[in-house]
């Protein structure tokens, strides 16, 4: 039996959203003026992204150390945070909303592989993280998955289904574990 045969493996042609030549463009600029700019430099990283096709919003902080597939199908909202050595591996539509904390090493990916094909094609499905969200550290987020506005979710899970709106989150896979209720001031 034959479970997959990588030589029959084709990449479709437009799967990047972008020629060739603009994606490796793009890895080198995030592999040097992007990755060797100084933490402070928040605008300068928001400027090289818009270049590239992101949309992000006002007062985005992006760290340096973060990697990102490719820009033109990221969306940032206003006064988000994205932290140090996360990896948006965005081979789909990554929507990040506002006010959002990705703290460090939180890994987001859109793409996988059909493993019931010998041919292993490759898939992407998006991945939504609603407003007002905090996802803490080292947490894997799977394709397809929707965080609810509010949600939390807490340090090293993973999360493989829909979180709804409102809810702490915890472990592997990730599960509701109580609601969010904030503090009146």
């Amino acid at each position: 039996m034959e479970y997959q045969n990588l030589q029959s493996f084709k990449m479709p042609s437009t799967f990047r959203g972008r020629s060739k030549y603009i994606v490796q463009l793009w890895w080198i600029v995030n592999a040097t003026l992007f990755n060797w700019s100084p933490q402070f430099l928040f605008g300068w990283r928001r400027l090289l992204l818009r270049f590239f096709g992101a949309q992000i919003g006002e007062n985005v902080l992006i760290r340096s150390s973060v990697r990102i597939t490719y820009p033109w199908k990221l969306k940032v909202g206003d006064y988000s945070w994205i932290g140090d050595d996360c990896v948006l591996y965005n081979l789909g539509e990554i929507t990040i909303g506002k006010n959002v904390a990705l703290a460090h090493k939180v890994y987001i990916n859109t793409g996988g592989h059909e493993y019931d094909k010998t041919t292993f094609d490759i898939f992407s499905k998006p991945v939504v993280i609603e407003d007002e969200c905090w996802i803490t550290n080292d947490v894997y987020i799977a394709p397809g998955v929707n965080i609810g506005k509010g949600a939390i979710i807490a340090a090293r899970s993973t999360v493989l289904k829909d979180v709804p709106e409102g809810c702490i989150c915890a472990g592997t896979p990730a599960k509701p574990i109580k609601n969010r209720i904030p503090k009146l001031e």
